[in-house]
Formats: structure tokens, C-alpha cells, sequence
């Protein structure tokens, strides 16, 4: 029954043994944004319990507002890179793959928070998502050089032996920021329509690939959703999202890890197709799907204490043996249980755990 799931998967140089993805979810773990020993093992027994590909937690890049947590990873500065080179090291070891998720955290970092709590946050346009003015319009130069920031840490990830990049285009974030016509007021290259706005994202792709060759696959999360408001959408159509997702195409993005909240919702009326699936149609792109596999709800619950009950995995292994989507992200379930693809694998349903609020309060 879960055999698809263990088929390979290729993309460019990378060879994954089958179709389990640990998505990325923060942990702040990393104290002065350095990921200590503790952090390797994290990954590598997970990666050791045969999960394909892991994409660790959300890694800053080296802009001076794009952390709002100093015990969340930097992907720049010696110190930090000695701690990923590790993590990297042991995850091989083990027989894993593994991608850095690179990370601006734009005008969700709240003022003086940070590894660098001086520094000015930035934004498109120095709006919030209620149109409110409250930090400085960054120049071109400015948004020049935030993207010359990814294809720098992008470049420190190929030489340290990582497997793949994800770049964070979800969630709110700078990049989803500059996507969402609420908060991109902007009048050059960079705004305007939501093809226009996809501008960003499109030249860090486009730097990154000239970072890290091109046997590296690039991956980009994006999602319509936003923390600051779950109901926002960036395309209404299967029109408007295949006119967006073509501008990474255009740019040399490999995959697309698309972002819903409970991953067996339609995108659009009449189709039970998701966003994943959707987005595989529109681009011929291999996808990730993710939003609350193996369990019985959505990650909201989590951050209030909630736990979620383990849920049946038919409904996500039948979409995967239709080839709506290609890959399968598993986010609290793994967090709960470092086992959890060895008990799939081995048919061992029955052994998989609740998901209990309180491991993210450990880093096991």
C-alpha cells in the first residue's frame, strides 16, 4: 500500500531513495545562531530512519535584519558554517540528503529582535499587511543586494556538500512579502502585477543557480497563504497561478514545495487537485506536497498546546500513485517520532504516535 512512497526520486545530481521529505520547521536550538552538536543528531537520526530528503529548519541569510531569533541558524559567518558543515557531515553519514531552507524573515522581525537586534528590518516597502508605514523603502540597491544575500549563502551551502537549496518564498516572509500586493507598493522592476512582484524571487533563483552550478536542484516554497492572514491568495485561477509559477520556471527553479495548511483541500473549484497538484499541472515541474500529512489537523493547534491525532495515510499515498505531486513533506508527525518513514516503510501504521504539543519544546 505505501510502495510509491519508496520509490526514487532524481533531480539534477541529486538521487533520493524515495519520496519522504522532512519539511522545514523551526526549532531555535542554535544559540547565537550557531547549530551545535545536538542539532546534527536531530537531523541525522532522522535521516538515519529513511527519510529521503530532510530541509532543515528556516537558516538566515546575511542581510542584518534577517533574523528575528538569535537561537535560529545563520547560514553565513564561520562559526555557523562549521556548525552546518557538521550537520551536513552526519547526515551522510547516515545515508541522508539534506538542503539548507534560506530565510529572510522581512516584516515579521520585530524591531531590535535578532542576532543582530540594531539593524533596520527589511521590507518591500516598508508596510505592514494593514498598509501601515513603519519602516524605511528600501532602494533598488538595497533589494540588489537582499537578493545577492541568498546566492551567498546559497554558495557556502555547495561548498559545505549540500545535496539541494530550498529558498523561503512562503509564509509571510520577505520573499512571500514582496509577492502580496498589500504589502510590494513598489514602482520598479520589482512592482506592479503579481508577475512583476515574482521579479524578487526570480533573480535570487537566477543568482543562486550562478552560485552553485547546476547539479544542484533549487527548490522554492511558496504558499497562498500568509501568517498574516490565512485567507490571503496571490492567484484566484489556475490562470494566474500558471502565469506566476511560469516567472520561476523562466528563472531555473527545479522544484516547487507548495505550502498549504492541510494539504487534502482543493486549490481551486472544480478540481480536487491542491496546490501541489495544480502546480505540477500548470509547469511540468516535480512538486512537494505538504499541510498536515499523517495527522488530523493543522500545525495551528500546535502553538496553543493542541496535539493531533495520527490519521490515515490512504488518502495521501493514492494522490502520490496518481502523480498529482512527487514528493510528500512530513513536518510535525517526524517531530514527534524520528522513526516515523522506517515504521511506514516497514508496515508498521499502527505504531505511529499522536502528536503531542510539548515535543516542540525538545530536540530529539
Amino acid at each position: 500500500m505505501t510502495s510509491s512512497l519508496f520509490q526514487p526520486f532524481s533531480c539534477r545530481g541529486m538521487q533520493l531513495p524515495n519520496r519522504i521529505v522532512m519539511a522545514p520547521m523551526t526549532r531555535s536550538f542554535s544559540p547565537d545562531g550557531v547549530p551545535g552538536e545536538d542539532v546534527a543528531a536531530y537531523y541525522q537520526r532522522r535521516a538515519a530512519a529513511d527519510v529521503g530528503l530532510l530541509i532543515t529548519e528556516g537558516t538566515t541569510v546575511d542581510r542584518p535584519g534577517a533574523s528575528s531569533d538569535a537561537k535560529v541558524p545563520l547560514f553565513h559567518g564561520q562559526a555557523s558554517l562549521d556548525g552546518w558543515s557538521e550537520v551536513c557531515q552526519q547526515v551522510h553519514k547516515a545515508g541522508g540528503k539534506i538542503a539548507p531552507q534560506l530565510w529572510h524573515t522581512g516584516m515579521t522581525r520585530k524591531p531590535g529582535t535578532g542576532i543582530s537586534p540594531e539593524a533596520e528590518t527589511d521590507s518591500p516597502s516598508g508596510l505592514t499587511h494593514t498598509g501601515k508605514l513603519v519602516a524605511n523603502v528600501p532602494s533598488t540597491q538595497e533589494v540588489e543586494d537582499m537578493v545577492a544575500s541568498f546566492a551567498r549563502s546559497a554558495g557556502h551551502a555547495a561548498k559545505l556538500g549540500f545535496d539541494a537549496i530550498e529558498i523561503h518564498g512562503a509564509h509571510g516572509y520577505l520573499i512571500d512579502e514582496f509577492f502580496w500586493e498589500v504589502m510590494n507598493a513598489r514602482e520598479d522592476r520589482y512592482g506592479g502585477g503579481l508577475d512583476e512582484r515574482a521579479k524578487f524571487a526570480a533573480e535570487i533563483i537566477s543568482e543562486c543557480r550562478r552560485a552553485i552550478g547546476n547539479d544542484m536542484p533549487i527548490i522554492l516554497r511558496f504558499s497562498q497563504w500568509k501568517q498574516q492572514d490565512f485567507n490571503a491568495r496571490l492567484a484566484e485561477t489556475p490562470q494566474q497561478l500558471e502565469s506566476f509559477l511560469r516567472v520561476f520556471v523562466d528563472a531555473g527553479v527545479d522544484i516547487l514545495h507548495c505550502s498549504q495548511r492541510r494539504y487534502w483541500e482543493p486549490e481551486f473549484a472544480g478540481s480536487e487537485l491542491n496546490l501541489a497538484g495544480w502546480a505540477k499541472k500548470l509547469t511540468g515541474l516535480p512538486t512537494i506536497t505538504v499541510g498536515s500529512v499523517g495527522l488530523s489537523s493543522d500545525f495551528i493547534g500546535a502553538f496553543m498546546g493542541e496535539g493531533s491525532k495520527a490519521a490515515s495515510l490512504d488518502d495521501i499515498i493514492e494522490r502520490l500513485d496518481k502523480g498529482e505531486f512527487d514528493l510528500v513533506a512530513i513536518g510535525r508527525a517526524l517531530l514527534q517520532d524520528p522513526l516515523w518513514a522506517q515504521k511506514v516503510k516497514q508496515g508498521r501504521q499502527n505504531e505511529l504516535a499522536n502528536y503531542d504539543a510539548g515535543a516542540l519544546a525538545t530536540l530529539y
